[in-house]
């Protein structure tokens, strides 16, 4: 078996086109959905998968929401992004996002396969969380409850999960949290990672936003 694969696309004659040709391939497909909706309830009665395939258009949430609530919940696999978005800052979002790869549609089958191959190796054990993120109602919810979330404090946060234990850049964190060609001013940044960690405190008392100072931000 070459890996196991997990596959969200809202097309669901290319999402089981892909879900077939994978498994002709010698992959195991753990299981597949079309709705962000619908990822986050199959990914959580299975185990992490060796890597994920996701849809940036999703019809209910954003594929790189659905990426930071998939990393909230354990789910560590490496992640390919799909979409018909080919400029460069698209790009730039998807791998601020968290994302590994990212492969524009059309695409040739045989070049899927080939970065599904690369990130199987690369594929780590599922990790550890005290809270999880919902990518259809931005909210972040944990032992002590639950907390509505600004689009830009989800994706702030979702950076920093798909990151977990490293350092995050803050040009990095703002080409995720905001649209290209913002202009944030660093006090900004420094204000919604204040709100992020009273959030955080709220409901999951424990996890906590490290200052690297001068460099950036790290989810401890």
């Amino acid at each position: 078996m070459r890996g196991v694969v997990a596959v969200v696309d809202d097309d669901e004659v290319l999402c089981t086109t892909i879900v077939r040709v994978l498994r002709l391939e010698g992959f195991d497909v753990a299981w597949s959905a079309v709705t962000g909706h619908d990822a986050l309830r199959r990914a959580a009665g299975s185990g992490s998968p060796d890597a994920l395939i996701l849809d940036v258009a999703l019809p209910d949430t954003d594929g790189r929401d659905l990426l930071g609530a998939l990393r909230s919940r354990g789910v560590a696999a490496p992640a390919l992004l799909l979409s018909a978005r080919s400029s460069v800052a698209d790009k730039v979002l998807g791998f601020g996002a968290g994302a590994d790869d990212y492969l524009t549609k059309p695409f040739a089958i045989d070049e899927l396969l080939a970065r599904l191959d690369v990130l199987v190796r690369r594929a780590p054990g599922a990790a550890a969380t005290e809270f999880v993120l919902d990518p259809v109602r931005h909210v972040v919810a944990g032992p002590g409850g639950t907390r509505p979330l600004s689009p830009t404090e989800y994706r702030l946060l979702a950076a920093l999960v798909s990151r977990r234990g490293q350092v995050v850049r803050r040009a990095s964190l703002i080409s995720s949290a905001w649209p290209p060609g913002s202009v944030v001013r660093e006090n900004t940044l420094d204000s919604y990672v204040a709100r992020l960690r009273r959030a955080l405190r709220d409901v999951a008392g424990r996890p906590s936003i490290a200052t690297a100072r001068g460099v950036g931000y790290r989810l401890d």
